[in-house]
């Protein structure tokens, strides 16, 4: 697990410490102290929300596995709502689990807010530069090159050499009509909840920058909490709901017309497309407002001066501009989607397979050599975006040549404005 989710630190403290200018450090040396010293006294503090941020993500989705934790025997509470609705077949009981799992899940964001105490860490610098770049040689590079691989290596490298091999073995018996079908689900899946999600994420954000209502505030707040949510338990308040409307609408339809439409929600993609969104809906937010957040709002005022709507500014301005942003968005909720295994097992429709619930179903049958093609086609699928993502962040390095520009003065930046 550490092995896995350890990116979700390492992209956010690595982002927090591209962000830092090296006029802090140099002050911080100049005042006498070491690198060592500057390191724990003034650059980790200042990436401490990224890192709070990153371990609470981490600590989100080892709550929300059920693939590693059911390959390995260990009892879970996710693993055990699955086991309690679908082997025993109560849906009560798997909700009085979900509600229990439910309150840990609060409890970790409480306790992740509690350690921050709305404290803030941010430097008062104007001025920035690219960091240098030190080039380690004789044992200390070799040491750095082992310890920088070695996550890379055991996350990465051991396990796709795993699959790459499995996969051509197997590779003429694997790629039969279920394989296909399956990875045209997900695609399906993924590309759809993608799109749904940056469009709910661009009139929250956009409507948040807009107005200042507190329905629109608070409706913006929502997909933090939805994220937090493990998709065994969203998939439990989906379709409870979703199968009651789901039989409103066939009595109704029974009474009138004669006509049984079934389940037209729970029992369809629909469900599975609804948690996706709802679930990585706050990964598209963050990503948006960010995007939005560096668009001065002076061009507001200058569009809404020319007679423009806010609409029209919408269309015509602010999403030409959003557009890396929205490509990011789209990205990490694709990549997400892709890999979701709890919600996708708990409300696929009969006959329905996705890559990575074909995994779990033939490593459940202790056919793993035949798991390895669609095992190694999520991570093929999933690494063009992630290596895209990379290239964003190095590039957003302030003061870097092929980054996005920063004013060296605060004068400066008036007279850019």
């Amino acid at each position: 697990m550490s092995a896995v989710l350890y990116p979700y630190v390492y992209i956010t403290a690595r982002a927090s410490f591209i962000a830092q200018s090296v006029c802090v450090i140099e002050a911080s040396r100049t005042l006498g102290r070491s690198a060592s010293q500057t390191f724990w006294q003034i650059a980790l503090p200042l990436a401490r929300p990224a890192l709070a941020a990153g371990v609470a993500l981490a600590l989100m989705e080892t709550l929300n596995d059920i693939g590693a934790v059911e390959f390995f025997g260990v009892r879970t509470l996710t693993v055990a709502i699955y086991d309690t609705w679908l082997d025993r077949g109560s849906l009560a009981g798997a909700t009085q689990i979900a509600c229990v799992m439910l309150a840990f899940v609060f409890a970790l964001l409480l306790i992740e807010r509690a350690l921050r105490a709305g404290r803030r860490f941010h430097h008062m610098t104007g001025k920035y530069r690219d960091l240098p770049e030190d080039k380690l040689r004789g044992a200390n590079g070799v040491l750095a090159v082992l310890a920088c691989a070695l996550p890379l290596l055991v996350g990465f490298v051991l396990p796709v050499s795993v699959l790459f091999s499995d996969a051509i073995v197997h590779l003429s018996s694997g790629l039969t009509p279920e394989f296909w079908q399956a990875a045209l689900n997900s695609l399906f899946l993924a590309v759809t909840a993608a799109i749904l999600a940056v469009a709910f994420a661009v009139v929250l954000a956009y409507g948040r920058r807009q107005t200042r209502s507190k329905l629109v505030k608070t409706a913006s707040l929502i997909p933090a909490i939805s994220y937090a949510v493990p998709g065994t338990v969203l998939a439990i308040g989906l379709l409870i709901p979703l199968a009651g409307l789901d039989n409103s609408i066939d009595a109704a339809m029974r009474s009138l017309f004669g006509v049984s439409t079934g389940l037209v929600f729970s029992g369809t993609a629909f469900a599975i497309i609804l948690a996706y969104t709802i679930r990585f809906l706050a990964a598209s937010l963050g990503a948006v407002e960010a995007g939005l957040s560096k668009i001065s709002r002076n061009i507001d005022s200058a569009g809404r001066t020319l007679g423009s709507t806010i609409s029209d500014m919408l269309w015509t301005v602010h999403l030409p501009l959003l557009r890396p942003a929205l490509g990011a968005a789209a990205m990490l909720v694709f990549v997400d989607s892709m890999k979701e295994l709890p919600a996708t097992l708990l409300l696929r429709p009969f006959n329905f397979d996705t890559l990575a619930t074909q995994v779990f179903t033939l490593a459940s049958l202790y056919r793993y050599e035949e798991a390895g093609l669609s095992a190694l086609t999520i991570v093929a699928v999933s690494l063009v975006p992630v290596l895209l993502l990379h290239g964003l962040i190095s590039r957003s390095r302030p003061g870097a040549s092929s980054g996005p520009t920063r004013p060296q003065t605060s004068s400066e930046w008036a007279l850019r404005t």
